[in-house]
């Protein structure tokens, strides 16, 4: 195998939050640089991708952004699956946004059932903060940041997709977070590796 493609490594990631808290908006400033004004609701799920280079790695990020109406939950339980990271996405001039955050938790937890849930990488986004020059706000950095110290010390970091302020190095935590995982998948896919290949003999399923 030719030694740059062994470098190259795939991280999915899974953006939750409720409707209308700028999922789509940090993506969008994110892989493509624009902040485009008009809300549209996303149904379902899609997803970008953005290549960057972590040490002599290169990293593709797969961002997935489902849908925050309750309606297009059930069609979440696909998309989780295979997740590196999930990150947590609130509005912080709206409080009920935060208080869904424990929801989503553990909603995703539930669908993708990890190995160890505890070890499982969050990170948790607050954004808008340019709105109003921060007058408007309902959640103060350190009610965000307890959350997160209660949740096994989550990184925390605050956005403006509109002003571009802090996105880069959220999803740069995001891609470094998911990598440290995908190493500790690895170390235990390799315990079961075995097993696998015996049940693929028997005409099993791998699954």
């Amino acid at each position: 195998m030719d030694v740059s493609m062994k470098r190259r490594t795939l991280l999915k990631v899974i953006v939750l939050g409720d409707s209308g808290v700028g999922k789509t908006s940090l993506m969008n400033q994110y892989v493509y640089k624009k902040f485009i004004r008009q809300y549209k609701a996303t149904i379902g799920a899609d997803f970008v991708t953005k290549e960057l280079h972590i040490d002599d790695k290169l990293v593709t990020l797969q961002i997935w952004d489902t849908a925050g109406q309750e309606r297009f939950q059930s069609l979440g339980a696909a998309f989780y699956r295979g997740a590196d990271c999930c990150v947590l996405v609130y509005d912080v001039n709206v409080l009920r946004s935060f208080e869904t955050l424990q929801n989503w938790h553990e909603e995703f937890l539930k669908q993708v059932d990890p190995a160890d849930t505890e070890a499982f990488p969050f990170i948790l986004i607050g954004n808008k903060i340019d709105i109003d020059g921060g007058n408007s706000r309902a959640v103060s950095k350190k009610r965000a940041q307890e959350w997160c110290a209660a949740k096994g010390n989550i990184p925390y970091f605050e956005t403006s997709a509109k002003e571009d302020y802090n996105v880069d190095e959220a999803f740069l935590c995001v891609a470094k977070t998911g990598l440290t995982h995908e190493h500790e998948q690895d170390i235990y896919f390799k315990g079961i590796s075995e097993t696998v290949s015996e049940a693929e003999q028997r005409g099993g399923c791998a699954c």
